[in-house]
């Protein structure tokens, strides 16, 4: 009795792994989504881990591509190139999403359409300037440089903040959408009364590397308290540097709106030493996690971030959307239907956003798409941040040479 109990055991163990194989076996098209490490940008990574658990991996016989590009990717630009061309040697893939679109996706996106002309490609958060990026994608979707070079420091004034610190490097600054949000962020503080300032610190794609970077940013903080005050409020466009930031500022004192690419998940586990396993892919869970440990540390009104993650919403939103376009349920220019594909993953959030507009001529662009969520604080709720109107000066800046 004992025996046929154990052999009926295995037999419906293999039913189910049948089962489980052949849930993803169906699979007519592939797609391929490019992210970057855990170190660089967990959150994107998680976004494309969500899509796997949805569709299942390509090797086990589902949908899902998954690649990652190197740390140093600056310096390793052909080796990133070669990965996503690769990609479409692949007969059955449709499209490639490459969140973060580092520098030379374009070139990659190039290469693909001269070989698949069919495949679908879609770039989220370029570091490419607008009309680079356009060039090469089918469909770019960036957070909104322009609104939120505003937003931020409208929010930060709300906060109680006297200062403004930005914190980058040259590389950085050389990006068109991230020089011309410096430079509204630097009129903004101008007009609502606050005083700007920049900060440099070191690239962690350079020799220092990642640790180098923290390291800097963990022994310039208290320092920058001492110098700009409690009452400022910093940011920093680098996301390696944030969870150091937000580890010292938690400590020394200061205010934080919100990350370059916002995420509960964005430096305040670290920061904060705190485990979200068991909350993992659970949003609003992670979100009254953090709050608690934020105002544990006495930050209550004083830091912000986005209700779900950008760069996880990014990754899973754009995968969504590829695969509604491919089925015919999406367009692949509709502001619309990317909103909707991206509340898949945040519900109840409010986004706003507009196809970009080149400063130049005035023309907006139908394959790039600038986006944005209300701001929530810790221990306060949400700002009205998407229900802000932005002056129509801001839209008119150029980006500082």
């Amino acid at each position: 009795m004992k025996k046929s109990l154990r052999i009926a055991a295995v037999l419906v163990t293999l039913a189910l792994f049948v089962a489980a194989g052949s849930a993803f076996a169906a699979a007519k098209y592939h797609i391929g989504i490019v992210t970057g490490t855990v170190s660089q940008s967990e959150d994107d990574l998680r976004g494309a881990e969500q899509l796997i658990k949805e569709h299942g991996a390509v090797k086990d016989g589902g949908m899902i591509q998954h690649l990652t590009y190197p740390d140093d990717f600056m310096s390793q630009q052909e080796t990133f190139i070669s990965s996503v061309v690769s990609l479409a040697d692949d007969p059955l893939m449709k499209a490639i999403v490459v969140n973060q679109a580092i520098p030379g996706t374009t070139e990659a996106f190039k290469r693909v359409k001269a070989k698949r002309p069919d495949i679908l490609l879609l770039a989220g958060e370029p570091h490419e300037d607008p009309l680079v990026i356009q060039s090469g994608a089918d469909l770019a979707a960036s957070a909104d440089f322009v609104s939120r070079g505003y937003t931020i420091i409208w929010a930060a004034k709300q906060l109680g903040a006297k200062s403004f610190v930005h914190i980058s490097f040259p590389r950085h600054m050389s990006y068109e959408s991230l020089g011309r949000r410096r430079a509204i962020m630097e009129q903004a503080c101008k007009d609502l009364g606050m005083t700007f300032a920049f900060e440099s610190a070191p690239d962690p794609t350079s020799d220092v590397g990642v640790a180098g970077a923290q390291q800097f940013i963990l022994e310039k903080v208290p320092q920058w308290i001492q110098k700009y005050g409690k009452n400022s409020a910093f940011f920093c466009t680098n996301d390696a540097h944030t969870e150091p930031l937000l580890k010292q500022l938690l400590t020394y004192g200061g205010i934080f709106v919100e990350a370059d690419l916002p995420s509960p998940l964005m430096g305040y586990p670290g920061a904060l030493g705190i485990d979200l396993s068991a909350e993992a892919g659970n949003f609003p869970a992670i979100l009254k996690k953090v709050e608690q440990a934020v105002l544990a540390k006495g930050g209550k009104g004083r830091f912000g971030t986005w209700a779900f993650s950008y760069g996880f919403t990014v990754s899973a939103g754009l995968g969504e959307f590829a695969i509604r376009v491919i089925d015919g349920k999406a367009k692949k220019d509709s502001l619309k239907d990317l909103f909707a594909a991206y509340a898949k993953y945040t519900p109840g959030a409010k986004w706003n956003g507009a196809y970009y507009a080149d400063i130049g001529t005035g023309v907006r662009a139908k394959n790039q798409i600038l986006v944005y969520m209300d701001t929530y604080i810790f221990g306060k709720g949400f700002l009205p941040t998407t229900a802000q109107k932005v002056p129509d000066k801001y839209f008119q800046i150029k980006a500082q040479n």
